[in-house]
């Protein structure tokens, strides 16, 4: 076992003696050791209940042979980072959090590692570090919210609670209204209720193979996340004595899955910096062509919130992610899972109880899969867009630039309604080196919605956008201006076109026009240039490479 390198032999006698320190029986020194990784904390809602959950993944452990050890994984709320400076550290933190996960497992040399997790940029960090150190690993991600209620109406944290900020300026909310939802939004514990980020990794991890099936949709409230949690516990010393290690799960094929069931199920954005980030550290290249490829070929046959109406609650109790394997199967790899079963034992066996929420291929919602990706000469290295959230009537706009430097002068304009039908509203300088870390866009893209503008106006930047935005919101313009991308020199009262059909995002200047205007342009002063932001920023990659930091 890799942990007798702590353990074994005289000349470990004082690593032993600091190992029943911790109240360690002797019984137990030549079990494998077994590092828990959790990321508790008091202030994100999908993060509350997983004290009862460690209680299970130890209660595995010890009842599949194994000892664990807990340590603990910072985490940052999205939506409380939302529309701040705080906002600036939620990307960054996925690098801390790998290499936190990392440094702990490297140290004390475990022999496997259990991530318990499940908000945005915590799921991808926790793979990240599992593919990197290459440990024997099983996450389990801690599960959805129940959707909210007031007076019969299912609520949910994005639709009910950002976008009621624009209806309130518009005068279509009153004050007791806006009152009653920001306490009936998010009920309890759990990831928040759509397909957004939080949800979406989670079942990505699931489709990947490195958590046991059901645990994506499983909700946080219910025994039988718990449940989850145990055999997990009890799976990991399994796998540690047959050395099932990331990199054997985490290959091509699990990818090609991985992004598949994503564009099924309409997920997140954010995806197509996660993706490429995890396989990077399995030593694997995951372009944005990929996406878009298995995008093309994956009908889209699930209407989950954001962009349509259903709740990860109703993906759940229509068969969670087994069952959208089953549909997916003629088009899925047969890849190996933590479970010790192969995806298609997974979708042979599930069941698909719900026919309207998860549909049959030939009777999709859209043809195509979530997310498309664009180029043109305002995106030579490409953009992405949640296609199968915005309307018909958008797929095709062309419109006049309104340009903002960030996203706080954004937002002024569009609460002052000075934003009107037509308008391609930009903002840049937001990318992983000028925001720095890649800012999501939530309050503007969730404004301009609740005001009414979501079928009239596009917003486009070279900053992401959370996996609860709707409408034609095109975020990861490459290369970010910060780098010299064209979005640097845009200018108001320009024309932009997009063409997602065609997958075209272009600027109607001239090629000599443009020229003129680098000519003039320099890069602006970092707007924050020191500590750990600063840092990040000099060493971030392009967002169309997964913003990864270059070593």
């Amino acid at each position: 076992m890799k942990s007798d390198l702590i353990k074994k032999g005289v000349e470990r006698l004082p690593h032993r003696a600091l190992l029943y320190a911790t109240g360690m029986p002797r019984t137990e020194m030549n079990k494998p050791f077994i590092g828990v990784a959790t990321s508790f904390t008091d202030i994100i809602p999908g993060h509350i209940g997983m004290r009862d959950l460690e209680r299970f993944i130890e209660k595995g452990i010890h009842t599949g042979g194994g000892y664990p050890f807990f340590f603990g994984i910072p985490g940052i709320c999205d939506g409380i980072a939302m529309g701040h400076r705080g906002m600036h550290y939620s990307l960054p933190s996925r690098e801390l959090i790998a290499d936190m996960v990392e440094t702990i497992a490297e140290a004390h040399q475990f022999d496997g590692l259990v991530l318990l997790t499940n908000c945005d940029k915590i799921t991808p960090g926790m793979l990240m570090a599992a593919a990197r150190v290459n440990v024997p690993s099983i996450v389990v991600t801690a599960g959805p919210m129940l959707a909210g209620n007031l007076r019969g109406r299912r609520l949910s944290l994005v639709n009910d609670t950002f976008e009621a900020i624009g209806k309130y300026k518009k005068g279509l909310l009153s004050d007791a209204e806006m009152a009653e939802l920001e306490v009936c939004a998010c009920p309890g514990p759990g990831s928040c209720q759509g397909m957004y980020t939080a949800n979406t990794m989670a079942c990505v991890t699931e489709a990947l193979g490195m958590s046991l099936p059901e645990c994506a949709t499983s909700l946080a409230v219910s025994s039988k996340k718990r449940r989850i949690a145990f055999h997990s516990g009890v799976r990991i010393v399994e796998i540690v004595k047959k050395n099932i290690t990331p990199r054997k799960i985490l290959t091509p094929k699990a990818f090609e899955n991985a992004i598949r069931v994503d564009m099924a199920l309409g997920g997140s954005t954010n995806t197509v910096l996660h993706i490429p980030a995890i396989a990077h550290e399995a030593g694997i290249f995951v372009s944005l062509e990929m996406f878009d490829r298995i995008s093309k070929d994956t009908p889209h046959i699930a209407n989950m919130l954001p962009g349509g109406t259903d709740y990860l609650e109703d993906l759940e109790y229509a068969g969670g992610i087994p069952a959208v394997l089953k549909r997916l199967k003629p088009k899925l790899n047969n890849a190996l899972t933590v479970s010790g079963k192969k995806i298609y034992d997974i979708a042979d066996n599930a069941d698909i109880v719900n026919s309207e929420v998860i549909r049959p291929l030939n009777q999709a919602y859209h043809k195509e899969g979530g997310i498309a990706v664009l180029k043109g000469n305002l995106a030579p290295d490409g953009a992405v867009v949640k296609q199968t959230a915005v309307t018909n009537k958008m797929l095709t706009i062309r419109g006049r630039a309104r340009v903002f430097e960030s996203e706080e002068d954004a937002m002024k304009s569009i609460l002052a309604d000075k934003i009107k039908a037509g308008d391609v509203v930009v903002i840049r300088y937001e990318g992983p080196k000028g925001g720095p870390g890649m800012r999501e866009m939530l309050n503007a893209t969730a404004s301009i919605a609740g005001m009414g503008l979501g079928e009239s106006v596009a917003l486009i930047t070279d900053g992401r956008f959370s996996g609860g935005t709707r409408g034609l919101c095109i975020g990861h313009i490459s290369p970010e201006a910060m780098e010299g991308g064209p979005i640097a020199i845009v200018k108001n009262g320009d024309i932009i076109n997009i063409d997602i059909p065609k997958r075209k995002i272009d600027i109607f200047i001239s090629n000599q026009e443009m020229k003129k205007r680098f000519a003039s342009w320099k890069p602006p002063k970092p707007k924050i240039n020191t500590g750990w932001l600063a840092r990040y920023a000099a060493f971030a990659t392009s967002a169309s490479t997964g913003a990864i930091m270059k070593i």
